[in-house]
C-alpha cells in the first residue's frame, strides 16, 4: 500500500552529506520541510507563502546553536557550517524514529561538533535509533556500538572503549592507501 509506505518513510529521518537544502528557501521554510510528511497539503503549500510555526523553528535553531534572526534568511546566504546546522534542525523538526546521518558534523569546529553529536545521541536514545557514518574517531565515545567498515566489509563491531588505536590506524590507513591509488 502506497500510503503505508509513505507513513513508514516519514518515520525515517535522513541527514545527507550534501545536506539537500533548497538554496532559494528561507531558513524557516527549510526547517519546516522536516514536517512536510506530517502536514496536510494546504500547510505544505502555505509553507512556501508565509512563515509557519515560528516558535518551533526558533526552538530548533537554539538547539543547533543558531539564532532566530536567521529565520527569514535564504539558505544561499548561509555559511557551510550554518547550512549543516539547518539540515540538522530540519531533522529535529521531523521527529523521526530512525535517524540516518552521513558525516553530519564534518563542517563544524570540534567543540560545536561535540555538542551537536550529544544532541544527536540524545535523539537516538530509545525508543529511537541513530545510525551515523563518521570519519572522526575522536567522536566515537558517546556511542553504544561502533562498526568499522572497509570496502563494504565489516572490520570490527564493538563498543567504542574496546577499539584499539591499531584497529583505527589499520582502518584509516587502508582507506587512505586506497584513495592514493585512485
Amino acid at each position: 500500500n502506497g500510503g503505508r509506505r509513505l507513513r513508514q518513510q516519514a518515520r525515517i529521518g535522513t541527514l545527507w552529506q550534501d545536506l539537500r537544502l533548497v538554496e532559494q528557501l528561507t531558513v524557516q521554510q527549510s526547517l519546516n520541510c522536516g514536517r512536510l510528511a506530517a502536514w496536510p497539503w494546504h500547510l505544505v503549500l502555505l509553507n512556501l507563502l508565509i512563515p509557519l510555526e515560528t516558535s518551533a523553528c526558533s526552538k530548533v535553531l537554539a538547539q543547533v546553536e543558531l539564532t532566530a534572526d536567521l529565520l527569514p534568511v535564504p539558505i544561499i546566504q548561509l555559511s557551510g557550517g550554518q547550512r549543516q546546522r539547518i539540515a540538522l534542525g530540519r531533522l529535529l523538526r521531523q521527529g523521526a524514529d530512525l535517524l540516518l546521518a552521513d558525516e553530519p558534523l564534518a563542517q563544524l569546529d570540534p567543540p560545536l561538533a561535540a555538542k551537536l553529536l550529544n544532541l544527536l545521541l540524545d535523539l537516538g536514545s530509545a525508543p529511537r535509533a541513530l545510525l551515523m557514518s563518521l570519519h572522526r574517531p575522536d567522536l566515537l565515545q558517546g556511542f553504544d556500538r561502533v562498526l568499522g567498515l572497509r570496502c563494504g566489509e565489516l572490520v570490527f563491531d564493538t563498543h567504542p572503549a574496546r577499539i584499539s588505536a591499531s584497529q583505527l590506524q589499520d582502518l584509516y590507513e587502508s582507506d587512505q592507501h586506497k584513495s592514493d591509488q585512485t
